[in-house]
Parts: structure tokens; sequence; C-alpha cells
């Protein structure tokens, strides 16, 4: 064993069989791929009023996701977004129950896991380049679909 010991959770890498599945059946099978520098937009869950009214609707929340956390059910996502020259940014957990869907509306190209330098930049500065991984698969479907395959 090496020195100096990782201590708390980096050390230990086995996990209780029990507590591995009762962790395994509360991940959600739903979720699309994404990554930092994804524009998503996330359909969260609202309950409104109170009592016998309560009624539950939908509120899109759309931005550029800046970081992913954690494994399993522990991971959440940060998603930032400016409303009326504000930025506005939102953790939410991967695998709630309150997030009813995840669409993922374009994808970035970044070279960084933490986008947390966004925060500092104003307007067009702000902008994340498009990844030309968002067309090729689709492009490929297509042309599959078509009858029209091409080789590059």
């Amino acid at each position: 064993m090496c020195w100096p010991r990782p201590s708390g959770s980096a050390g230990n890498t086995n996990m209780n069989p029990v507590i591995a599945k009762l962790h395994e059946a509360q991940l959600r099978k739903d979720l699309p791929e994404f990554r930092p520098g994804d524009t998503v937009r996330v359909n969260v869950r609202l309950k409104e009023g109170d009592g016998e009214k309560e009624k539950e609707r939908l509120q899109a929340f759309e931005g550029v996701v800046i970081s992913k956390k954690g494994r399993a059910s522990g991971a959440t996502f940060t998603v930032r977004r400016v409303s009326f020259g504000v930025g506005i940014e939102r953790i939410f957990p991967l695998h709630s129950p309150t997030i009813a869907s995840i669409e993922v509306v374009g994808k970035g190209k970044v070279r960084r896991a933490r986008l947390y330098y966004l925060r500092e930049l104003r307007g067009k500065a702000a902008r994340i380049k498009r990844a030309a991984r968002e067309e090729a698969p689709a492009a490929a479907a297509a042309a599959v679909a078509a009858g029209t395959e091409t080789k590059a």
C-alpha cells in the first residue's frame, strides 16, 4: 500500500453488493448522453397550490451544462443560462424523479470538464463553438435511410 493512504470513499472501491444493488435500482435509464458545453433543456416537475388544488406542471430550464459531478445515484449536473442580463445557474440531481425529461438542444466543443470561466464572460465572448459530433451520426443515419451511402 502506498503512502499516504487515500481516505474516505477514494480509498474504498469495493461497495457492499446489497448497497450497490440499491443504488442500481434508483438509476434512470431514459437519460440522453450529454457533456459539459452541451446546451440542454431540462423539464422540471413543479407542484403549485396547496391542499386539494395542488397541480403539477412542467417548467423548462434551457442552458449550457457547465459541469457534471458525482457517480451513480448521487450524480449532479449544473446548467447555466442568462436571463435578462443576469446569469442563473441551477444544479440538478441527474437521477431525480422531479426531472421529467432532458433534451439535448445542441452539442458544444469545449476543452474543459468544468466551464466556470463562463461566469466572467459576457455577450459574444461567452459563446461556445458547435461540435461536429452532432452532425456526423445524424447525417450518416439519414444517408443510410435514404439508401445513398457516401464514402468519406
